[in-house]
């Protein structure tokens, strides 16, 4: 079974959670978090994301969604869209889009009451893995509710 890659795009890295083979929990990848010097520079992040899409078999991307607080779409919206149409350009693979707000706050506290160390190197990884995992539990009750 193909295997769902979760992605939390961020300015400076971007970071990554893959589901199990049942499509039911989200973990991270091998990769973790992928950084890139400068914004634009997009040629070797997504080589890490073909890398891993191999790696582990993924047959969908789940992308995060910076939706700002109000519903409403901003200049991270338009920058996510951008590297949406890359990925599928390279990869041709679907990428679903997920709403992110709160997301990475909801991570920064799972890892504080956690007692992570080194909780902002790791915040956009847990992120990812919150934005897999809540896509996996929809997905979840659709399948339940149809049958």
């Amino acid at each position: 079974m193909e295997r769902i890659l979760a992605l939390d795009f961020g300015a400076h890295t971007v970071g990554t959670a893959v589901s199990d083979e049942l499509l039911l929990t989200a973990q991270p990848t091998s990769a973790g978090i992928i950084r890139r010097r400068k914004p634009g520079k997009l040629r070797q992040t997504i080589a890490v994301i073909e890398e891993l899409a191999q790696a582990y078999h993924i047959g969908t991307i789940v992308l995060g969604f910076p939706l700002n607080m109000d519903g409403s779409e901003g200049e991270r919206c338009e920058k996510t869209r951008e590297f949406a149409a890359l990925l599928e350009k390279r990869l041709h693979l679907p990428v679903v889009f997920v709403d992110e707000r709160l997301t990475t706050v909801e991570a920064l506290c799972e890892m504080e009451l956690s007692g992570q160390r080194d909780i902002k190197k790791h915040v956009d990884e847990a992120a990812a893995i919150i934005i897999l995992q809540d896509y996996l539990n929809q997905e979840y009750q659709k399948r339940k509710n149809n049958g």
